[in-house]
């Protein structure tokens, strides 16, 4: 963490609001043609040439959401941008702008916030989104960073968490569990830091789940890979609170009941022994760990054949009548064990 006692960084007071923004955002480019107005005026302006407009915002705060005792602040930037991405990606949108607001307390230095947009800029390169505004204010505790993601996408195209049918199949993309595994890797040497600096974190072969957990990525491709096959999703959601919370959701908004088979639910290795190593259950890690940021929906069981095969796709489960409620089928004993919400919660995780 840089800290502004260092007589070569730049305090914020030397530039102030307006310039500050004007200082972290001159560099920044346009990628969308339905983006007319950006910053520098007193609105943004967005063309959305016939389409609908889809909007989602997230507030990330420090020591709630990050500790920047081991979260970098290029990543820490990088990840404030995809985590909104992932919502908009998980109603089949396409993303286009971003707004940035920052509480900032004095302790950060110019430098310091440099580091956030750098990681905001990658962001935007990476999903070909556009900045157009955003604010800056001082803080009396710590770093709020607040993204609002804007999207565009035809009506025809868009996924709501409503439209689950009973028959209908549970897939889910990439892995799961690992971003949590990350997190516990990164606590941990933290922890061992706190009590001894001279320590030197062991991070070696962890690389994946640290990944997961630092540097996520919204899964915008799966939209393309859908309609390469063919598939049009009944519903879907992003995992970001882990897959119980998310199941539950999609149950709540289509008015139907789950199976979801442990067997089936898709793990890293490293996520697997990681968990083992700390005396953790891999598939409570995936049910309610979250920040995985992959794609939960649904797809008509028609549509089996298209995605069977797929390495992106695992069908993990099965739409039933809400009446039958919401159970993990356990693996070896077909045990139903009740779905509970136990992912994370701003207002619980504290």
């Amino acid at each position: 963490m840089l800290e502004d006692k260092n007589p070569q960084l730049t305090p914020i007071s030397q530039y102030g609001e307006f310039g500050l923004i004007k200082h972290l955002t001159e560099n920044f480019s346009f990628r969308n043609e339905s983006t007319e107005i950006s910053i520098g005026d007193d609105a943004a302006v967005i063309d959305p040439q016939g389409q609908k407009v889809v909007i989602t915002t997230d507030v990330l705060a420090e020591g709630v959401h990050f500790n920047l005792g081991y979260v970098p602040l290029k990543h820490l930037g990088y990840k404030a941008v995809a985590v909104n991405i992932s919502d908009l990606a998980a109603m089949n949108a396409t993303p286009t702008q971003i707004l940035v607001s920052l509480a900032i307390s004095n302790r950060f230095p110019v430098e310091a916030l440099e580091e956030i947009y750098e990681g905001i800029a990658l962001a935007c390169e990476r999903y070909k989104v556009d900045l157009v505004g955003g604010d800056t204010t001082s803080s009396t505790s710590g770093l709020v960073m607040s993204i609002t993601a804007i999207g565009l996408e035809h009506s025809e195209n868009l996924v709501g968490r409503t439209g689950a049918k009973a028959g209908d199949l549970l897939v889910v993309t990439g892995d799961l569990g690992g971003a949590y595994m990350g997190l516990q890797i990164l606590e941990r040497e933290h922890s061992v830091y706190l009590a001894n600096p001279n320590m030197q974190p062991e991070m070696e072969g962890y690389d994946y789940i640290l990944q997961r957990q630092l540097k996520p990525e919204a899964r915008t491709d799966i939209k393309n890979t859908l309609k390469e096959l063919g598939v049009q999703p009944t519903s879907m959601i992003d995992v970001s609170d882990g897959l119980s919370s998310e199941i539950l959701h999609l149950s709540d908004q289509s008015k139907v009941g789950f199976r979801l088979y442990e067997s089936k639910i898709p793990m890293d290795p490293l996520t697997m022994t990681t968990a083992d190593e700390l005396n953790l259950n891999p598939v409570m890690c995936a049910l309610n760990g979250g920040e995985d940021f992959e794609l939960l929906f649904t797809i008509p069981a028609a549509d089996y054949d298209k995605i069977k095969n797929h390495p992106d796709f695992t069908i993990i489960g099965h739409v039933t009548p809400v009446e039958e409620g919401n159970y993990l089928v356990a693996a070896g004993s077909n045990e139903l064990i009740a779905l509970n919400a136990q992912g994370w919660d701003a207002f619980l995780n504290r």
